[in-house]
């Protein structure tokens, strides 16, 4: 077995996960992680580059290497924890931090062809030169280039990794986004599905920023003192992209405040209503909860299949619970069920993905992406 480091931060930036894994063709085992946040100017920076600003080409720059120097910070605490050298480590797969994702384009204005992509800062060079371990990194755009979202790609790691011998299983992750993969069982050899299914935490956690100044809500308990919108939740389910088939990826660039916003807005004014910020909260938790689980029911899995849930979100009760109500047929669980912790699961897939690199494995399912084709996905960066 050879010993690789994941690490991951998603459209959240909640922190940096730095995940230690064992890991062989048929198995990756995790043996510890770390998680660490990000300083407070580097994530107000971060969260400015999520949209277009002034000067932002040398913002992303200057965010690049402070993004870099974060994660090496989270592989040094690591190796600290676990008494082990850089030596000890084959690679780093490394995530890096999405501040874009655009993989049907943006149009510009100046008559430039529309072309899709993602962004993910963090510099491989430095993060090597820090860590002194080789480091693979920009593991989307790869896909991006042959046609695909870019995302998600855990689907490949989940199938490799998770996937029962002689059941189907459901694993949703959610983070600042939520996306499902579907494995069927591993005697069927049948390649895995995923899609995001639409906004995780990340409404979530805005609201609750805008009202109590708070980076999320915890354990889902304000939301909890509000009422479910009926109105609200079906105005917001009638978004186009609840309705578009896969493959279908998305992020914080189109389920943010202002997208949220709109939909308030036409409500109020075709009701002369305003809802109490708690009931709005309560609604977006539904609408997560609704979004995965409408998804899945599309599966038509049998009955009593596992759904397996991983990422922040495992830890709101709240949310669990309601995904678990609207599948009443399905065996729903965090992933401690099947012996990894539900914030290491993202964690250990790019550390995975490092491994797949290094050993000419494809990293992504075209069913899931789009991609004309199967890639060995990722950019090697040696460190010396």
């Amino acid at each position: 077995m050879a010993k690789y480091i994941g690490l991951m931060s998603g459209t959240s930036m909640d922190g940096v996960d730095a995940v230690l894994c064992d890991i062989t063709a048929n198995k990756c085992q995790t043996l510890h992680a770390v998680s660490i946040s990000y300083p407070a100017n580097l994530l107000s920076l971060l969260h400015s580059l999520c949209t277009p600003t002034p000067n932002e080409l040398n913002a992303m720059a200057t965010a690049d290497r402070l993004v870099a120097e974060s994660f090496a910070h989270a592989v040094s605490v690591l190796l600290l924890e676990t008494q082990l050298s850089s030596s000890d480590i084959t690679a780093v797969g490394s995530h890096g931090q999405t501040i874009r994702h655009f993989p049907q384009g943006v149009e510009l204005h100046n008559d430039v062809e529309q072309k899709g992509f993602t962004c993910q800062i963090g510099d491989p060079n430095t993060l090597a030169v820090l860590t002194n371990i080789d480091v693979v990194a920009d593991f989307r755009r790869k896909d991006i280039a042959l046609g695909g979202q870019g995302a998600p790609l855990v689907p490949a790691y989940h199938n490799a990794i998770f996937a029962h011998d002689t059941q189907p299983r459901v694993l949703v992750n959610i983070g600042g986004i939520a996306n499902i993969s579907v494995l069927a069982a591993k005697q069927n050899t049948i390649a895995p599905l995923g899609y995001d299914t639409g906004p995780g935490n990340t409404l979530m956690d805005a609201w609750v920023k805008l009202h109590l100044n708070k980076p999320y809500d915890d354990k889902g308990l304000w939301a909890n003192t509000g009422v479910v919108s009926d109105d609200l939740l079906t105005t917001l389910l009638s978004d186009s992209y609840f309705h578009q088939t896969a493959p279908k990826s998305t992020g914080r660039e189109y389920f943010n405040i202002a997208w949220l916003t709109s939909y308030l807005d036409t409500l109020a004014n075709s009701q002369a209503c305003t809802l109490p910020p708690q009931d709005v909260q309560a609604t977006l938790l539904a609408l997560t909860a609704t979004s995965i689980a409408d998804e899945i029911n599309k599966q038509k899995m049998p009955i009593g299949a596992q759904v397996i849930v991983c990422g922040g979100g495992a830890f709101n009760p709240v949310l669990m619970q309601r995904i678990a109500n609207l599948l009443p047929s399905y065996q729903v669980s965090d992933s401690h069920s099947i012996n990894i912790h539900p914030q290491h699961v993202e964690g250990a897939a790019f550390a995975w993905l490092a491994f797949a690199h290094n050993n000419n494995i494809p990293g992504n399912v075209p069913a899931v992406t789009g991609a004309s084709r199967e890639a060995v996905l990722g950019i090697f960066c040696p460190a010396n």
